[in-house]
């Protein structure tokens, strides 16, 4: 192994990091870059299942089950995560998912409730639960993924644009509280995710300005090798073109 390669394998040596919703595309490739980089990954899902055959073959990650919609569950294994790790060093929030409509009346509450739950409801109880384990961290960050929606929200996606501001308000909250810390919080933004799957699965498509979940995962791996102090508050741009 060369010193590079050396390195890579260390750089998060002794961080504890929790990646929430854990057993989708964009979480394996997150718990799979965090692990090489020598983290300890907690990986948190819904379905136990489905974290087995995600995840089961990243070396050392722990699997763990949580409603993370339920404040007194995520409060749990926040204490819990105290007990057998001294806490986390680190919060990757990735659950969330999509409804739209064609136009601004065809945004429904359901679709509102769907959105509202997955995006921001498990976002404010696992940050809640876990703000003070991160703050005390001398690396202690935390992520969101967002969307360009945001910029340029539409009739049709009026619903998951309103969600993912209040998301990214939300964060740029938790921000300010990490000011004077070794901890920071930051949003990466993109237009939509690709996995090889989905490539796979329709190959004649060329999924422009879509981010790789690989660069996520890299970008997660950054966090914890960038100072706090210039990352505290940023929106990360994921856009291909944008790549550093």
């Amino acid at each position: 192994m060369t010193a590079a390669g050396a390195e890579e394998t260390t750089a998060l040596q002794g961080l504890t990091v929790l990646v929430a919703g854990a057993s989708s595309a964009s979480g394996r490739a997150v718990c799979g870059a965090l692990a090489a980089g020598g983290a300890t990954v907690v990986a948190v899902g819904s379905d136990a299942a489905r974290l087995e055959t995600a995840l089961g073959s990243v070396p050392g990650a722990e699997l763990r089950t949580c409603d993370l919609s339920r404040p007194g569950d995520v409060g749990n294994l926040a204490a819990d995560l105290q007990e057998t790790h001294g806490g986390i060093d680190g919060l990757l929030h990735l659950v969330g998912g999509w409804r739209g409509g064609k136009t601004l009346t065809g945004q429904s509450d359901a679709d509102w409730d769907f959105l509202q739950t997955h995006i921001l409801t498990t976002l404010r109880n696992t940050s809640r639960s876990f703000y003070d384990q991160l703050a005390a961290s001398p690396r202690g960050r935390l992520a969101i993924v967002s969307s360009t929606a945001v910029d340029a929200p539409t009739p049709g996606n009026a619903n998951y644009a309103a969600a993912k501001a209040a998301a990214e308000t939300w964060v740029q909250a938790i921000a300010a509280g990490f000011t004077g810390t070794g901890a920071a919080a930051a949003v990466f933004v993109v237009k939509a995710l690709v996995d090889e799957a989905m490539r796979a699965a329709e190959p004649e498509r060329a999924f422009p300005d879509f981010t790789d979940v690989a660069e996520l995962g890299r970008a997660a791996v950054r966090l914890f090798t960038t100072p706090a102090e210039p990352l505290n508050g940023r929106r990360i741009s994921l856009l291909p073109s944008d790549y550093v």
